[in-house]
């Protein structure tokens, strides 16, 4: 695992980075095609596409931040500084189901403004999301971030000394879950059966609808095996993490979707 693509003194290009970059690019070109096929216009979907890669890394830190309050501590301002207080440059620690959430909550505003279908924008922009997760987590790999608990199944990987895995004592020197490429694999997956489901028109909606469940199911059970040392709330009886009680609300929510979306707005105009 090699996090560092180049650096220079304290300036460095991380593969997290270029595969988050990476991913934002396609998953543009893939939206600007797909409205292109649902007679929306693109130069919309540019304009959406800006709030959601703002929303995507604002979200995204955002939980961070607050799912690791204790690291900032005494040093607030490195939640938003690029040179942070030990001299590197650039922000590290992301979560990435903040920023699906806060890109949906975008898409919601931005469709509201715009007076544009909901469920049209977000069946266009779903595969996009499933290609931004088969990017990004491949960089996640690299980093050494995301990683899971101890694995006793051929496919574990032992992280290098340098990693960030290898700092915990527990982990260190043992073969753990890569859940990163787990995570890769599920966004490859989804995107690969949105497409698949799209070839055929639907009520609108109805991708969205899939890509909720699909991703909700995925990363509620990934994070079985995901290592965690916070986070954790009782429910139910036993430890939960927040991203699998999101995760759950996503399912439902896409369960939703499908049972009540009214087939007669496979059509229409008006936003729902």
């Amino acid at each position: 695992m090699h996090p560092n693509i180049v650096q220079i003194g304290p300036f460095v290009i991380h593969w997290y980075g270029l595969m988050l970059s990476l991913s934002f690019l396609f998953g543009i070109y893939l939206s600007m095609f797909r409205a292109t096929k649902r007679g929306v216009d693109k130069n919309a979907i540019m304009d959406l596409a800006i709030i959601i890669v703002l929303c995507a890394i604002v979200g995204s830190r955002l939980q961070y931040v607050l799912t690791h309050l204790e690291e900032f501590s005494g040093h607030w301002l490195d939640v938003i500084n690029p040179v942070q207080s030990d001299g590197t440059v650039g922000i590290g620690g992301l979560s990435m189901l903040g920023g699906v959430l806060l890109s949906i909550a975008g898409l919601i505003v931005f469709a509201w403004v715009k007076k544009l279908n909901l469920l049209v924008l977000g069946d266009i922009v779903s595969p996009g999301f499933g290609l931004g997760i088969g990017l990004t987590r491949i960089g996640c790999f690299m980093v050494g971030c995301c990683f899971g608990k101890v694995c006793h199944h051929p496919w574990g990987v032992v992280f290098p000394s340098h990693s960030i895995p290898a700092s915990i004592s527990e982990l260190a020197g043992q073969p753990i879950h890569p859940t990163q490429l787990y995570a890769s694999l599920y966004g490859w997956v989804i995107l690969a059966t949105v497409l698949l489901l799209d070839r055929k028109r639907r009520f609108n909606g109805f991708i969205l609808s899939v890509f909720f469940i699909m991703y909700g199911v995925a990363r509620f059970l990934v994070d079985f095996v995901r290592y965690y040392n916070d986070s954790l709330f009782p429910l139910f009886g036993r430890l939960w993490t927040v991203n699998q009680a999101i995760s759950a609300g996503m399912v439902l929510a896409g369960i939703l979707m499908l049972v009540f979306l009214p087939r007669e707005n496979k059509t229409s105009g008006r936003m729902l």
